[in-house]
């Protein structure tokens, strides 16, 4: 009789973990939170659950209680019908709500501070204003905030003189005061030239990329380094030498631990060649110098890990970066997808703009953004006319990670296939950083059913395929690469519901 109390008090206690170690809770659907509808992820503040959303000309913020029942649609009603573009920074107690809006010929920056609840606290800030000479449906100012949160800049780019930007700062602190606004000029010598990859650190300091492309802008050729110190009118420039590489999909990562950037790219030896390994370098910041520039080929075992099927001399084509992980010892982890496309039978090649050319020098802009950061539209990037079907893919996941001299450690892949017509809302995948492991959640058709897939990474490059997750409904269409990590346990990930746009918090 003890034997069998104990058997049941332990399933208990089991069943009990098991229940709580993952559960999904969806919102219901709204009739205004139709197909169409814009929205940004908020975050969780004071045990409210908030979501930021645009349709036709309404602005308003949904607030869900911890079962992500609705608990109030508050109208945002000093937000302008039509704005110029949308920015938010979540904090603990509140999160500031930055939106750019044009009147005659003044184009203004503003900025609301909104509580838990959704609600206003004080009156709008206004933070800058540009004069236009004419309409424009381009944003003008972009928005950056460091790691920390504690140092928040506005910028635009007057590039009206080819030959030379300026570009206008204005430093915040956390609670939008001004600290410092300042004006530099930035020499384009080369007709191909566009800035990109604006990082700010903890400590203030502005870092970017000045770049050069082929004359057909397959590829880079030349990459300078752009450092403005916090109090300084001027801006520090520092050529890396790529020697006889070609690069592709560059991106910048901070490493304020370390006081260091990360300056990362694909490569190919030739023009328009195939992708043969990843570019690195790294700056540190104190005295402005490079403490190292390598680069990484790729073995032909990694290269049969990553593709699953074809010629391993063309498995990297397809991928681009996606995540950028910084170790406290100056190591990092490096995640990239492959993503391409194809329109009755043709495939589109990275060299084809299979997102719009990151090389391509903004056409015609004047004050407006160099280029595009973060996510808020939920349907397609990619437009379809008249009845051309599109079909998207997303495949595997190639994750390698390196030491703090850039040598590589292990490599590891994660094996997806996915693909859809006419949208890519419910391809790629969404993270969720728990300290321990690092989740990737995508969706994995099985049993002719998409199901939410969660597989997570631990620091030595170990996957592991998690169980399906519980209480999955076959209604609810996940998109997951929309997600955002609301707190050290839980992720919010929108997903369609017949027409309608819902979301579900996913509590591990």
């Amino acid at each position: 009789m003890l034997r069998n109390r104990v058997l049941i008090f332990l399933l208990a206690v089991f069943s009990t973990s098991a229940i709580h170690a993952q559960r999904i809770f969806y919102s219901e659907p709204d009739r205004n939170d139709q197909k169409s509808l814009n929205f940004d992820i908020v975050g969780k503040i004071n045990d409210h659950y908030l979501i930021f959303k645009n349709y036709r000309s309404s602005n308003y913020v949904s607030v869900y209680d911890n079962e992500m029942k609705l608990v109030e649609n508050v109208t945002l009603d000093f937000v302008p019908d039509k704005t110029l573009g949308t920015d938010l920074i979540t904090y603990k107690d509140h999160f500031y709500l930055f939106y750019q809006f044009q009147r005659r010929n003044v184009a203004y920056m503003m900025a609301a501070k909104i509580d838990g609840n959704g609600k206003i606290v004080g009156e709008p800030y206004e933070l800058d204003t540009t004069t236009v000479n004419s309409y424009s449906n381009n944003r003008i100012y972009n928005v950056i905030n460091s790691e920390d949160k504690q140092k928040i800049m506005l910028f635009k780019i007057n590039s009206k003189n080819n030959d030379r930007y300026a570009l206008t700062s204005v430093l915040l602190d956390n609670e939008l005061k001004k600290i410092n606004r300042s004006r530099v000029y930035v020499d384009m010598p080369d007709r191909s030239d566009f800035l990109s990859e604006f990082t700010l650190g903890n400590d203030a300091s502005m870092l970017f990329l000045r770049a050069a492309g082929t004359s057909d802008n397959d590829n880079l050729t030349q990459l300078t380094l752009l450092s403005k110190q916090a109090a300084e009118d001027s801006v520090y420039s520092y050529p890396l030498d790529i020697k006889d590489m070609y690069l592709d999909d560059v991106k910048i990562k901070a490493d304020n631990v370390n006081g260091r950037y990360l300056i990362t790219s694909f490569y190919s030896k030739t023009k328009r060649g195939n992708i043969d390994g990843l570019f690195c370098a790294l700056w540190n910041k104190a005295d402005q110098s490079l403490v190292y520039s390598s680069n990484t080929t790729f073995s032909e075992e990694i290269r049969n890990s990553a593709k699953s099927e074809g010629n391993p001399k063309y498995a990297f084509n397809d991928f681009y970066i996606q995540n950028i992980l910084v170790k406290k010892d100056g190591g990092f982890v490096i995640a990239s997808e492959s993503l391409y496309s194809s329109s009755r039978g043709s495939n589109y090649n990275r060299w084809d703009y299979l997102y719009g050319s990151p090389f391509m020098r903004p056409y015609n802009y004047y004050y407006s953004s160099p280029f595009y950061g973060g996510y808020y539209y939920p349907w397609s990037r990619f437009g379809n006319s008249g009845f051309q079907v599109n079909r998207y893919y997303a495949d595997n996941i190639a994750i390698i990670s390196f030491d703090s001299s850039a040598k590589m450690q292990w490599t590891n892949v994660i094996h997806k296939s996915q693909y859809d017509d006419y949208t890519d809302n419910f391809l790629g995948y969404g993270t969720l950083n728990t300290g321990g492991r690092f989740h990737f959640l995508f969706n994995q058709l099985e049993k002719r059913t998409q199901l939410l897939t969660d597989q997570s990474l631990s620091p030595d490059g170990e996957i592991n395929r998690s169980p399906t997750l519980r209480n999955l409904s076959k209604e609810y269409q996940f998109m997951p690469k929309f997600a955002k990590q609301v707190s050290g346990y839980e992720l919010v990930v929108p997903c369609q519901y017949r027409n309608y746009i819902c979301f579900a918090k996913v509590e591990y």
